[in-house]
């Protein structure tokens, strides 16, 4: 299985913008976007790119690659999935890449980073509906829950996260967690505009249909 171990940081650097992608550590003064608020590499602070139309697509599809954390197989394969379906492409494709199950773990706030919560179902934390599923991409459908698997409440770190949970208010619309069940429930699909980000997804649309 392919992995990206590029540095979190250098990603965030490069798309010139923080995206989150380490957690608490985003917030902090220790944020690479606030120490070196520049592109990464001995040119950086003078190297301007991009400007072109392709250049502008071919950013903002590796800016949703990086967001999510997935490779280009992948994501490729997310878009192939949805370009047929009724609808505006672009939209459908952010639509999917939220409902993947690591993704909506980390909304939930079961992890506080996406490449955390794709750690923590890889390692069968969580249950979806009563059954364990350890795939990151796995497609989550409205009505679906999200529990924690019983073995797993008793480390150390869902403990901790749990005790966040409780007092955590700022969930997005399209899930709901009941803080008696520890559990989540998809209400609704994603829509674009409350997703939360600084994302043109139409570029996508036009990079692969060139």
């Amino acid at each position: 299985m392919a992995r990206d171990l590029d540095s979190k940081c250098k990603k965030c650097r490069r798309a010139g913008e923080k995206l989150f992608l380490k957690g608490d550590r985003c917030y902090s003064p220790k944020c690479a976007m606030v120490r070196k608020p520049y592109p990464p590499g001995a040119h950086g602070k003078r190297v301007s790119r991009g400007s072109s139309e392709y250049g502008k697509q071919l950013a903002m599809k590796q800016k949703i690659k990086r967001i999510y954390g997935i490779m280009e197989r992948q994501f490729r394969k997310h878009f192939e999935e949805i370009k047929h379906k009724p609808g505006v492409t672009g939209d459908l494709l952010l639509a999917r890449l939220e409902m993947r199950l690591d993704n909506a773990v980390y909304r939930l706030g079961f992890a506080d980073s996406r490449s955390l919560a794709r750690q923590l179902t890889r390692h069968g934390a969580f249950l979806i509906n009563g059954k364990k599923v350890d795939i990151p991409s796995y497609e989550m459908k409205v009505g679906d829950t999200i529990g924690i698997a019983e073995p797993k409440k008793r480390n150390n770190y869902f403990i901790n996260q749990i005790t966040i949970l409780k007092n955590k208010k700022d969930f997005p619309f399209w899930v709901q967690f009941d803080s008696s069940k520890l559990a989540g429930k998809i209400m609704a699909v994603p829509k674009t505009e409350e997703i939360g980000a600084n994302i043109d997804s139409q570029l996508v649309v036009e990079y692969y249909s060139r």
